[in-house]
C-alpha cells in the first residue's frame, strides 16, 4: 500500500475506470463519477467501454460513488474528465472546471492533497486556470495548503497491449516533494516505469503534442489519397511500395475521429494563436482531416454513378471498440445522404441509444439480412473481418458497389465479380 493514503479519481469513463481500478490495488481508491447509470452499470460489474472485464470489476476493491460527499478526505485527487471543443473548434473547460470546483469542496488541508490532472489540454491550464479555481471555491492557497500535479493520460481505447499498467507515465509536480509522490504514485502501477517532465506545462505540452503529431501525419496521408485518387493511382499499392524503405513511417489515410486526434491539436492552436502565432501547419492537418469523411462520400458517389439503396458497416470512431465519440463515420453518412443515398447504419458495437441521441441515427441489427446498391465498409470492426470479402460481398445487389474504406480485404487477392473502391 502507498503508505496507507486515499486516492480520489474523478471520472470514470476510458481513462479513470482503468486508473482507479490499477490504484485500488496500491490503495484505499475511491471514483466519483457525476452520471448515476454509469456508476448503477459499474456497480453491476458492466463496463459499456469495453477497458474492464466483469470479472475484474468484481475483484476489485474500488469503492464507487456519484456522490461527491461519499468520498472519504483524500490524499490525492485525480481529475480524468474529457475535454472537448465547441462548435467553433475552441476549447471547451467547462468540464474540467466543474470537475475541479467538486474536488476544491473536498479539499482537507489538514492532509495536504495534491490534485492531479489527466484531462488533455493546453500548456498553463493547471496552473493558471485550475489551480486559481481551486483556492476560489475551497478559500485555501495553493501551494501551502494543496498542490498540483500533472500526468497526461495515454489510454488507447481498444488498446490490450498498452494498457495503464504497461505504459511509461510522464508525471510532474509542483514541488520536488510532490513530484516524488506523483512518481511513487504512478509508479506503483506500471511496469513501463514514469517519466520525469521538467515542469508541469512541460507534461502538458507533450501530451497535446502527441496527438497533434499524428493528426498532421494521417492528414499528409489523406492529402496523398486524394491526389493518386485523381491519377487512378490506389493509396495502398503506393504505401505497400514505400514502406520496404526502414524509416518511412507506417501512417496510412482514413477518418480521423475520437476524443484525442481530432480534438487536441485545437487546444494546442488555442494556445498559439493567443500568444499571436498563426498554427499553420496544425491547422492544415486539422482542415484535410476534417473534409475527409466529405471527400469520401463523393468519391464512393462518384464511383456508384447513381444513388443507391447503402449499407454503412460501422459507426465507431475506431474498430472493435463502442466508443462514438467524434465519430466521422457520421459525417460520411450524412454526405451519402446529401448525394441522394438511402442509407442503413449497422454497427454490432455502438450503443443504439447514443447512436440516436449524438447523431440521429438508427441502427439496424438486422441490416445484415438484406442486400445494397451499395455497401461501405467505414469502420473494420472484427465481426465484419470475419466474414471474409466473400461475407461482406453477398450483401451487394447485383451491379452494386462494395467500397472498402480501409482496405480491409487488401489489394491483389482472387478478382471478384463485385465492382470494389477503396482509396
Amino acid at each position: 500500500m502507498l503508505d496507507n493514503r486515499t486516492i480520489v479519481v474523478v471520472g470514470l469513463g476510458y481513462v479513470g475506470l482503468p486508473l482507479a481500478v490499477a490504484l485500488a490495488g496500491t490503495a484505499r481508491c475511491w471514483g466519483l463519477d457525476i452520471d448515476p447509470v454509469r456508476v448503477a452499470q459499474l456497480r453491476a460489474g458492466h463496463d459499456r467501454t469495453g477497458e474492464i472485464d466483469a470479472d475484474r470489476l468484481a475483484a476489485t476493491s474500488l469503492e464507487i460513488t456519484s456522490d461527491p460527499a461519499a468520498c472519504p478526505p483524500a490524499d490525492v485527487y485525480i481529475v480524468t474528465v474529457p475535454t472537448p471543443v465547441d462548435a467553433q473548434n475552441r476549447p471547451d473547460l467547462s468540464i474540467v472546471l466543474a470537475a475541479t470546483r467538486t474536488v476544491a469542496a473536498l479539499l482537507d488541508p489538514a492532509r495536504k492533497p495534491i490534485v492531479v490532472y489527466e484531462s488533455t489540454v493546453y500548456p498553463g491550464v493547471t496552473e493558471d486556470l485550475c489551480g486559481p479555481e481551486l483556492e476560489r471555491v475551497s478559500g485555501l492557497t495553493c501551494g501551502r495548503d494543496f498542490f498540483l500535479a500533472y500526468s497526461p493520460e495515454r489510454i488507447n481505447p481498444g488498446d490490450r497491449e498498452h494498457t495503464i499498467d504497461r505504459i511509461t507515465k510522464v508525471v510532474s509536480g509542483q514541488t520536488p516533494e510532490v513530484l516524488d509522490t506523483v512518481s511513487d504514485l504512478y509508479g506503483a502501477i506500471t511496469s513501463g516505469g514514469v517519466f520525469r517532465a521538467a515542469s508541469i506545462k512541460a507534461a502538458e505540452a507533450a501530451k497535446v503534442i502527441e496527438n497533434a503529431q499524428r493528426d498532421i501525419n494521417i492528414a499528409f496521408m489523406n492529402e496523398i489519397a486524394a491526389i493518386f485518387a485523381r491519377m487512378d493511382l490506389s493509396i495502398w499499392d503506393v504505401l505497400a511500395a514505400a514502406r520496404t524503405k526502414w524509416n518511412f513511417l507506417p501512417f496510412q489515410p482514413g477518418l480521423v475521429g475520437g476524443h484525442c486526434i481530432g480534438v487536441d491539436p485545437y487546444y494546442l492552436s488555442f494556445r498559439a494563436e493567443q500568444l499571436g502565432i498563426d498554427p499553420q501547419v496544425i491547422l492544415a492537418g486539422r482542415s484535410t482531416n476534417d473534409g475527409m469523411a466529405d471527400f469520401v462520400a463523393d468519391a464512393i458517389h462518384a464511383r456508384a454513378g447513381r444513388t443507391s439503396s447503402a449499407l454503412v458497416l460501422g459507426l465507431t470512431f475506431k474498430e472493435n471498440v463502442p466508443d462514438l465519440r467524434n465519430s466521422k463515420v457520421a459525417e460520411l453518412i450524412a454526405g451519402l445522404a446529401r448525394r441522394g443515398h438511402q442509407v442503413t447504419v449497422h454497427d454490432p458495437l455502438a450503443d443504439p441509444a447514443e447512436a440516436s441521441h449524438e447523431y440521429a441515427l438508427t441502427l439496424d441489427a438486422s441490416a445484415l439480412d438484406r442486400m445494397y446498391d451499395l455497401v461501405v465498409l467505414a469502420v473494420p470492426h472484427t465481426r465484419y473481418v470475419e466474414m471474409g470479402r466473400a461475407g461482406v460481398e453477398r450483401l451487394v445487389a447485383p451491379g452494386g458497389l462494395f467500397a472498402d474504406l480501409k482496405n480491409a480485404f487488401g489489394r491483389g487477392g482472387p478478382a471478384s465479380a463485385v465492382a470494389t473502391w477503396t482509396l
